[in-house]
């Protein structure tokens, strides 16, 4: 067994204003994704499988992936459009693909034998996040018992503008539901979401998914199925921007019984790059964790 990481890299950035997966964030010309690489590494993953389009492989390679290719081994994965089920179209003037669960559905045909850990990258897990899920993943022997780490909703929020998280509840230590929450903002005292064109005040210690979850290949079979159920009528509604977003469907197999899902809490804090005003925040904390010893100067020597 091989646990695999993947990481979810198709995304365009129109918030940020670019590819913020590769852009430079640390003293050495390292992204975000470098450091959430060297912690999986480190706590003990042996292969990693970035998910991108197509056309972003060769800025991918020359600007993350050459350097690390010493150290581990890395495979792409494609996220189409038109990887959709059979009988399905793809409307006219469609572009953006199809959103988290069938950004994970790329990979299908690679990680098809080892569980896996799977996140975004542009967002900072920390070592403590790759330790757990790793010691999860190789002891867990239930194939359908999957994990998450969760984070509190208030230390996820950015200065800058709104943000999207799952929102979590938990049953003796396992999800119960999970839900998709859009436009949430920091208030001077907690935070809140706009509903129905109001502002909904929520709990700033609510635990909220990341999109970092561990799995076993059982979830592609599952994951698919309820894709192709829920894709017709997704693109009814909203042709041109209906997305599959992996913790809502994560949260319908929870309830249909499918899988049960482990909540983990890392000691570590997360941060992340939304906007292009996050980076100098984030800049400031890498220099701080180099500065500690937590990181070496240079990850991977010269990029």
């Amino acid at each position: 067994m091989k646990p695999t990481l993947v990481i979810l890299a198709a995304g365009m950035g129109s918030r940020y204003g670019g590819l913020k997966q590769i852009d430079a964030i640390g003293s050495n010309g390292e992204a975000i994704i470098d450091f959430t690489m060297y912690d999986a590494i480190k706590a003990g993953f042996k292969k990693i499988v970035l998910i991108i389009r197509k056309e972003h492989e060769e800025l991918f390679e020359e600007n993350l992936i050459k350097a690390i290719r010493p150290y581990v081994e890395v495979e792409y994965a494609y996220q189409d459009l038109h990887d959709i089920p059979e009988g399905i179209e793809v409307p006219l003037d469609r572009q953006k693909p199809w959103g988290t669960t069938h950004a994970l559905l790329a990979c299908r045909h690679i990680v098809k034998d080892d569980p896996f850990v799977i996140c975004n990258a542009d967002d900072f897990y920390g070592q403590d996040a790759f330790s757990q899920v790793y010691d999860f993943l190789t002891s867990s022997e239930d194939e359908h018992e999957y994990c998450m780490c969760g984070y509190k909703l208030a230390n996820t929020l950015s200065e800058n503008g709104t943000v999207t998280r799952g929102f979590c509840e938990t049953k003796n230590g396992y999800l119960s539901n999970i839900k998709e929450v859009m436009q949430i903002k920091k208030t001077g005292d907690g935070a809140a979401y706009l509903e129905n064109e109001k502002w909904v005040d929520c709990d700033p210690n609510t635990t909220v998914s990341m999109n970092y979850w561990g799995f076993k290949p059982s979830i592609f079979k599952d994951l698919a199925a309820l894709f192709a159920k829920e894709l017709p009528e997704g693109i009814k509604n909203n042709p041109l921007k209906y997305e599959a977003l992996l913790p809502n469907d994560v949260g319908t197999l929870v309830k249909e019984g499918k899988c049960q899902v482990k909540v983990l809490t890392s000691k570590d804090s997360w941060f992340g790059v939304t906007y292009k005003d996050d980076k100098p925040k984030v800049q400031k904390q890498i220099a701080a964790f180099k500065a500690a010893g937590r990181y070496p100067e240079k990850l991977w020597g010269d990029k």
